[in-house]
């Protein structure tokens, strides 16, 4: 198992983060490399947009793609653009920018870079839920997305009771959010087992994560979610990058820790729930997203608009690569994020292992 996240680099060091002072006597810290790269990556995910709407049996240029979204494109790139393309690529982003921003809390408050939530069970629990409504009542698209949210915050409430002792502690929350994860994997394939071949085979779809067949009856529930639970997640933001430094400094600093840590592990159940009821399990964004933006930031916080911004464009990134590396047969995006996060978390063992904390 990880050791808490290491401390910043003297590159991180909060004297370059800088204190811009409003009209109104607010005072904001800003940290330029942070915003540098998130700008960067906001920029990535744009461009990755624009590419995936233009592509396709029918393509568009860029220069029309970005024509019609400012509304000045042909009534047949209208129609593909806003009725066709749009909805596939803002479910895309809400759902990497939702899953980073998951995982980034979770690995604020379990101080693991491991302890993301398609680890410590979260993914399995919306999935067990999203399954027992294929398989046990044929549901339709929006049964399935009402069963995995449920599931989701049913499976966090439980591990939170389960890894409560006189508080939640990072370390307890891991190892029973693995075992958790573990004993709703065996119930997913419990209900495969179950299930006759057309649900087995929507059920499996489901579970691998994919964008294909999105519109905005996906949007706009995600879209509110995302919009409900940001401001609260910015709100809390200096306590959770307190709680980094343990529960013993941030009572020392005034932090109610425990509310905090309720609240936070409560946008992240949400969050990822959220996500996982647009699109499915998507794997290993939630992992990789918040490590790769704080490499890229030096950030000694969670940086949780890079983190976003990051989730976003990889999960973009890979839906391209999804569409255009196989020829004519395109994969779910599931299966190239699972690819990827899969080296990428061989890469994090390896040189956490190097560093001597595992």
């Amino acid at each position: 198992m990880a050791k808490p996240l290491p401390e910043a680099s003297p590159k991180s060091s909060t004297g370059s983060v800088r204190a811009v002072r409003t009209g109104g006597g607010l005072s904001v810290r800003v940290d330029p490399r942070a915003a540098l790269v998130f700008l960067l990556l906001t920029g990535v995910a744009f461009a990755a947009s624009v590419v995936l709407i233009g592509s396709g049996d029918f393509r568009i240029a860029p220069g029309d793609v970005v024509a019609t979204l400012l509304g000045n494109g042909t009534a047949a790139h209208e129609f593909v653009v806003q009725e066709l393309r749009l909805p596939r690529i803002l479910v895309g982003l809400l759902v990497g920018a939702s899953l980073a921003l998951s995982g980034s809390i979770f690995q604020s408050l379990s101080r693991n870079p491991l302890g993301s939530p398609d680890v410590i069970g979260f993914g399995q629990g919306a999935a067990v839920g999203a399954l027992g409504a294929i398989v046990l009542f044929q549901g339709t698209a929006l049964a399935v997305a009402g069963g995995a949210l449920v599931g989701g915050l049913v499976t966090g409430v439980a591990v939170y009771l389960l890894a409560w002792k006189r508080g939640v502690h990072g370390y307890r929350l891991v190892l029973v959010g693995i075992g958790v994860a573990a004993v709703l994997t065996a119930v997913n394939h419990y209900l495969l087992t179950k299930a006759s071949l057309v649900d087995a085979t929507r059920a499996v779809l489901w579970m691998t994560g994919s964008l294909d067949g999105r519109d905005w009856t996906q949007v706009w529930p995600l879209l509110a979610a995302f919009v409900l639970l940001v401001p609260v997640v910015a709100w809390y933001a200096r306590p959770l990058r307190v709680l980094e430094m343990g529960d013993d400094a941030a009572y020392a600093l005034g932090v109610p820790v425990e509310r905090a840590r309720l609240v936070m592990m409560a946008a992240g159940v949400l969050l990822m729930a959220a996500a996982t009821a647009a699109a499915g399990p998507i794997a290993f964004v939630a992992l990789s997203a918040p490590q790769l933006a704080r490499r890229l930031t030096r950030s000694p916080g969670p940086g949780l608009a890079a983190s976003a911004a990051m989730g976003a464009a990889l999960l973009l990134v890979a839906d391209w690569v999804a569409a255009v590396a196989f020829g004519d047969r395109q994969l779910p995006v599931g299966v190239v994020t699972a690819v990827l996060g899969g080296c990428y978390l061989l890469w994090l063992l390896v040189t956490e292992r190097r560093a001597g904390r595992i």
